[in-house]
C-alpha cells in the first residue's frame, strides 16, 4: 500500500473507506509484525503505534456460520426472510485474521449442507450506496 493510504485513520471508518474502493485490508504492527482486523491505532501486543495498512488476499475458510430467517429491511427488499434465509459467518483468512461477512453460494435452507472449513474468496456486492463485503465458495 502506498504511504497515502497509511494516512487513513486506523478505525472502522478507515476500513470502510477501503471496502468502498473494493479493497480488503488489515493493519500490521511494524514493530512486532502482528496483524489485526479490525484495525487498531496501537498494537495490543507490544503497544507500538507504528501501524500500517496491508492488503489481504481475500482467501480463507469458513470458521463458523449462522442462518438468518428474520432479515433486516434492506435484505427483505432483496427477497430474504422467513421462507428465504441467508447465511452469515466468520471467515478465517489465509493471513490468520477473522472477519464476519455474508456467505453466498451455499444452501441456507439446508444448513447441514454447509461445511465448516469450506474454502472461500472475498467479493464485493454492489448494493446501492456502498459495496458490501461477502464471501463465496472457491
Amino acid at each position: 500500500m502506498t504511504t497515502e493510504t497509511n494516512l487513513r485513520p486506523f478505525t472502522a471508518a478507515g476500513f470502510q473507506q477501503f471496502l468502498q474502493e473494493g479493497q480488503l485490508v488489515g493493519a500490521r504492527c511494524q514493530a512486532c509484525g502482528n496483524l489485526y482486523l479490525p484495525a487498531r491505532e496501537i498494537c495490543p501486543h507490544c503497544f507500538s503505534d507504528q501501524i500500517a495498512w496491508v492488503p489481504l488476499s481475500g482467501e480463507g475458510k469458513l470458521a463458523a456460520f449462522t442462518v438468518i430467517h428474520i432479515a433486516p429491511t434492506a435484505m427483505e427488499v432483496q427477497g430474504f426472510g422467513r421462507d428465504n434465509p441467508y447465511c452469515t459467518g466468520i471467515v478465517e483468512l489465509a493471513e490468520g485474521v477473522k472477519i464476519s461477512a455474508r456467505i453466498l453460494g451455499v444452501d441456507a435452507k439446508t444448513p447441514t449442507s454447509i461445511p465448516i472449513g469450506l474454502p472461500l474468496k472475498a467479493i464485493f456486492l454492489d448494493e446501492g450506496t456502498h459495496p458490501v463485503l461477502a464471501f463465496e465458495p472457491v
